[in-house]
């Protein structure tokens, strides 16, 4: 079947929910329009399901056939869980939805003026797809200010596979540290270096040090695990500066409880294959994860619009792109202030403009007024800093602790994807929880050759 022939198919799964709201639009035409999203993330996802009920047809394409919790990465790159316990087929959330269709390509372009995407699919090269309206939920990537040059040994956590990469190395230093006679080797094979002091820099080595102290203590026989050097480092002057300063000092006691080392106020210089650079002190270390900042995707090259600082694209109240009424952009690829400030890019924000686009788009296929203004509502912030402790901040409320920790919990339970994902998540927590065992610790290589 043709690229072509697929968006026709699309169309005409929605012709019975067209049929169901002629009454109420003013004009339809022959076939539904179509509305693309790009991006199976938490703001693509949403607006997919918001137009459910909408006649209209809906593709989505996906670079990945997977939809990933991210909040939850850091645990499988800590062995906490296996990567199908945070992630879900796109096709099997979509499953039920009539008038959808989701396609596994690339998008590298937008030709806004003709009203077409640019993808690279099915082993071709520039297909290029019709839309009637679109949706940029394009996502982020890493950020390394101008120091491409760290990409190569600071890899950062933002998808299934740099997740498997990561505990994959975390695994093999401490098997290589067993066998290793020279003590300054083995220091630097058990030394750890998170760039970044946000909320996936704090869970992440929080999250090392309670491997260190549970479940590897008894596995290994010539080292210590307890004996690693984890540190956090970060040049701004406290660690998650989006909390309050209160329970930024919280965080920051809970991680020295754990034995992190926190370095505050010190840019990084320098990193390479043997380690970084902080201030004016050299860490000999073996592994460094950049959890620092990100970087949005290119949709504001694509669509040729302006951009903040930071290059994610300037929208309007509406979601959309100025003098581009038939293009949405939501999520950490739009750039939007409210009350003064920007929008964080947090997943609560890209499922809020998620649904919103899909409410605009609704409304205008069937000739209804536009929407209000997007305003998005403030759940509060959360982040766990190892075993029994989180901090929490919502509405006023500032909550460090045992029972922030519990709040947490259950929240990232609730919005996984799956029931059968959030059974699966509680058993395994349960677990390590009691046991002190995690649950995928399995080095896994590509062999060469037979």
């Amino acid at each position: 079947m043709t690229i072509q022939a697929r968006m026709d198919s699309v169309r005409s799964k929605s012709e019975a929910l067209s049929q169901n709201s002629r009454s109420e639009s003013k004009e339809m035409t022959e076939k539904p329009p179509l509305v693309v999203i790009v991006g199976g993330g938490f703001g693509g996802l949403a607006a997919a399901k918001g137009l459910k009920r909408s006649p209209v047809g809906v593709l989505l394409i996906d670079r990945s056939n997977h939809h990933v919790f991210q909040p939850l990465l850091y645990q499988v790159a800590t062995s906490v869980l296996a990567p199908g316990q945070i992630a879900s087929p796109i096709r099997s959330l979509l499953a039920k939805q009539a008038n959808i269709s989701v396609m596994l390509g690339n998008v590298t372009g937008v030709d806004a003026a003709s009203k077409q995407i640019i993808v690279d699919a099915d082993d071709k090269i520039g297909i290029r797809i019709s839309y009637d309206y679109l949706i940029l939920a394009t996502g982020a990537t890493h950020s390394y200010f101008g120091h491409d040059e760290f990409a190569a040994f600071a890899p950062g956590l933002k998808n299934l596979s740099d997740a498997e990469s990561l505990r994959n190395h975390l695994l093999e230093v401490f098997e290589k540290a067993e066998i290793e006679d020279d003590p300054d080797r083995r220091q630097a094979l058990l030394t750890f270096v998170m760039v970044g002091a946000g909320p996936t820099g704090v869970e992440m080595a929080s999250a090392i040090a309670v491997m260190t102290q549970t479940t590897f203590r008894k596995d290994f026989r010539r080292i210590d695990p307890e004996s690693a050097h984890i540190v956090l480092a970060d040049m701004g002057s406290r660690p998650l500066a989006t909390f309050s300063e209160k329970l930024s000092e919280a965080a920051k006691q809970r991680l020295v409880s754990l034995g992190v080392d926190v370095r505050l106020g010190k840019p990084v210089q320098a990193i390479d294959r043997d380690g970084v650079v902080i201030g004016d002190e050299r860490i000999q270390a073996k592994t460094v994860v950049w959890t620092a900042g990100v970087a949005p995707s290119p949709a504001g090259k694509w669509l040729g619009c302006g951009v903040d600082r930071a290059g994610r694209v300037r929208i309007q109240p509406d979601l959309t792109v100025p003098d581009h009424p038939d293009v949405f952009v939501v999520g950490d690829t739009a750039s939007l202030d409210q009350d003064g400030r920007p929008l964080p890019g947090v997943a609560q924000v890209a499922m809020q403009q998620g649904k919103y686009a899909a409410l605009c788009i609704f409304r205008k296929v069937i000739g209804h007024p536009p929407s209000p203004p997007f305003r998005y509502f403030d759940k509060g912030n959360l982040a766990v800093v190892g075993k029994n402790f989180a901090v929490l901040q919502s509405a006023g409320v500032q909550l460090s602790g045992f029972m922030a920790w519990l709040v947490w919990a259950l929240i990232h339970i609730q919005f996984l994807a799956e029931t059968s994902l959030r059974f699966s998540v509680f058993l395994q927590w349960a677990w390590t929880y009691l046991s002190g065992k995690r649950g995928d610790r399995l080095i896994i290589r590509q062999r060469s050759g037979s």
